[in-house]
């Protein structure tokens, strides 16, 4: 996380913004994804590879420290994971344990010192870490440390944690491991690696998640490789083997010695970020325990109970609201079609005409299905509405291709405040669902008709049989830390916070 992500404040409102072309995008955005590799004749390949694979959880920076002869050697730079880890670098990574992080920063503060992981070498000897999540208390244990004299390098919340590492008093490393969680509040899962061994952690009430896995390496061999990852279809492709979730509070640690488990800390409420299930992690994966593809399905079969209407047929909008229409096809028995195509192949910029063609950008990403449109009743299914001005071009683009009705759906209640805890969402005044109603939003984007899924129904499509809790702060404003950044919350909300 950045520590502009506490800062921002977005002074365009929703129609100023649309009206000026900007082409912000209108979903949210996670802050990274983590993995480590323990005792493997390639772990930093490996960890290339488990990087690929979470992709999608950051597209700005990437790195990856490998250890070897004692030392650690890291590399990072912006860019996308294949973009950055050639050949050629990758062999400069030896060493049979790595780390590896996957960045998206928020605007304004994109620079390469802020690509994970961190590395120091202090008294408690060489460290790398990569984080996944936010800490809410940054910003005020950061200053206290700068008064005493720290010397800060990066302007990224996780290099807090390395300061409070290193100056613990606690005499091994592991107790100053956990010396220093204990003063940090807020979304962490960590992967921490020395020379020898490697430190996975979850914060107390497991926002984000942070996967266990294993590769068998056979009868013969000494040990297995043991692996983490912020999920779990990292491990299919380096065929890992998922055992299970790192729990929240607790410090794994795997070293030459085997793999040893201790909680730091106990008692706090679990509260899972929900979004992980509605949009961020990929269907294949299994999150919390849950397989993602599973809560999706659920998810679009409740919104059809929830909101049947008459139509033709249910569309998603590609890709995120693939999962989800097929749940609400299934329920509905309406047909299922692809009347919307999503461009896969978008670099990071393009050359617009002089003469601006309306909707370019979305155009750019989608294009619709004219033969499959065309004089149809289509129920549009997207997984969330931010700012509104997306799905405005989206619904106008559908009716250009000629479809007579679109009745938009949305697989999640309304978005209402912003995440403290690892997500980058816009202020309130930029969150179309917390300035307007249902009805005005649906005029807004042009949609015949506009719902959404309900909060009781998007728990129970995240957590039928499952004993997981959830955060549900975006969508009610009440948050689950006692500490949050109240300059920036509505005073109705602060003190529903406060009550909790």
């Amino acid at each position: 996380m950045n520590w502009s992500g506490l800062e921002r404040s977005d002074k365009l409102g929703l129609e100023q913004s649309d009206k000026l072309g900007l082409e912000q995008s209108d979903k949210f955005k996670d802050e990274c994804g983590v993995v480590a590799i323990h005792n493997h004749p390639e772990a930093a390949k490996l960890a290339y590879l488990g990087l690929h694979q979470l992709q999608h959880r950051g597209q700005e920076s990437a790195g990856i420290v490998s250890s070897y002869g004692g030392r650690l050697h890291p590399h990072k730079a912006m860019g996308l994971v294949a973009d950055i880890f050639t050949e050629d670098v990758l062999d400069k990574l030896p060493g049979a344990l790595a780390i590896g992080h996957t960045r998206y920063s928020t605007a304004g503060d994109s620079a390469h010192l802020n690509a994970q992981p961190i590395m120091v070498d202090c008294n408690k000897g060489m460290i790398a870490i990569a984080h996944n999540g936010n800490l809410v208390n940054a910003l005020d244990i950061r200053s206290r440390l700068e008064a005493q004299g720290s010397i800060f390098q990066t302007t990224s919340d996780t290099e807090v944690i390395v300061h409070l590492i290193a100056q613990s008093k606690e005499q091994t490393l592991p107790e100053a491991i956990c010396d220093a969680l204990r003063r940090i509040e807020g979304a962490f899962s960590l992967v921490i690696m020395t020379h020898d061994r490697v430190f996975a952690v979850r914060d107390p009430r497991g926002f984000r998640p942070l996967s266990m896995g294993r590769i068998h390496n056979g009868a013969g061999a000494e040990r297995d490789t043991v692996v983490f990852a912020s999920e779990t279809c990292a491990f299919d492709l380096i065929g890992a083997v998922y055992e299970r979730d790192v729990k929240p509070g607790e410090l794994v640690v795997v070293s030459p010695e085997g793999i040893t488990s201790r909680y730091y800390a106990s008692g706090a409420k679990q509260t899972s970020c929900i979004f992980e299930h509605v949009y961020f992690s990929r269907p294949d994966s299994m999150v919390f325990g849950r397989p993602v593809q599973t809560s999706r399905e659920a998810m679009g079969r409740q919104l059809a109970k929830e909101a049947p209407v008459e139509a033709d047929l249910v569309v998603p909008v590609p890709d995120s609201g693939v999962t989800a229409a097929l749940g609400y096809a299934a329920e509905s028995g309406l047909p299922f079609r692809f009347g919307l195509i999503r461009n896969h192949y978008i670099g990071r910029t393009f050359i617009e005409p002089e003469q601006r063609v309306r909707d370019f950008g979305v155009k750019l990403k989608l294009n619709p299905v004219r033969s499959i449109l065309a004089g149809k009743r289509i129920v549009l299914i997207d997984d969330s509405i931010v700012r509104g001005t997306t799905s405005r071009k989206i619904v106008r683009m559908m009716r250009d291709a000629g479809a007579r009705e679109v009745h938009m759906r949305i697989s999640c209640p309304p978005t209402i405040s912003p995440c403290y805890y690892g997500v980058d969402t816009p202020s309130r005044s930029q969150l179309i669902a917390a300035n307007k109603s249902v009805d005005e939003i649906r005029e807004y984007i042009g949609a015949d008709s506009l719902a959404y899924l309900s909060l009781k129904g998007l728990r129970e499509a995240c957590a039928e049989g499952e004993k997981t809790t959830y955060c549900t702060s975006c969508y009610t404003g009440i948050y689950p830390t006692e500490f949050i950044p109240v300059d920036q919350i509505q005073p109705a909300t602060v003190l529903a916070a406060k009550k909790l």
